[in-house]
């Protein structure tokens, strides 16, 4: 009589209850899928392998981890071009958007913090890149300082004005 093991046990017990694990048949060129992998590890490195995120979650973890580009809008009166590019870019991720106005009588007048918090500086006129050179020259003489050549002809949200600040601002700001 022969011994039978827990192995042989365990092994016959799978086979009566049906919990078999087996996979259909695969073709030989066909290449087991990455998202069904058993392991974690497995999975990650094979998403590694072919440049993807895995899980998407992992993604949203990178983006978070990096620092996020800090935007400043400068117009005259921060009354229409400013806080339309403000509120254009606001709600993009990795993106810190701040808008400010260069007179004294502006809705938010520029200040030394706003120049040292921003990564990039987009004036609409060279007025205002001059105006600042002139008063700011410490604070913005290694800052990226761009001008969008806008004029002051637009209205808050002005859809023509949207079009420009979008077909303007991004190259600058992701460089495309």
């Amino acid at each position: 009589m022969t011994q039978r093991t827990r192995d042989w046990r365990r092994a016959r017990a799978r086979k009566h209850d049906g919990r078999t694990h087996q996979q259909p048949p695969r073709a030989c060129h066909e290449e087991k899928q990455w998202r069904f992998l058993y392991f974690r590890s497995a999975k990650l490195k094979r998403a590694k392998q072919l440049g993807k995120f895995f899980p998407y979650r992992a993604w949203e973890v990178e983006m978070a981890d990096a620092a996020p580009i800090n935007v400043l809008f400068v117009c005259s009166m921060n009354q229409w071009r400013s806080p339309t590019g403000e509120g254009i870019f606001k709600r993009e991720s990795g993106l810190n958007v701040r808008s400010a106005g260069t007179v004294r009588g502006a809705k938010r007048t520029i200040s030394v913090n706003d120049l040292r918090w921003a990564d990039i500086i987009l004036v609409m006129e060279q007025k205002h890149k001059s105006r600042l050179q002139a008063q700011y020259r410490d604070e913005v003489r290694y800052k990226a300082l761009h001008v969008l050549d806008i004029p002051d002809e637009y209205r808050f949200m002005d859809e023509e004005l949207v079009e420009l600040l979008r077909a303007k601002s991004a190259p600058l700001i992701w460089g495309e």
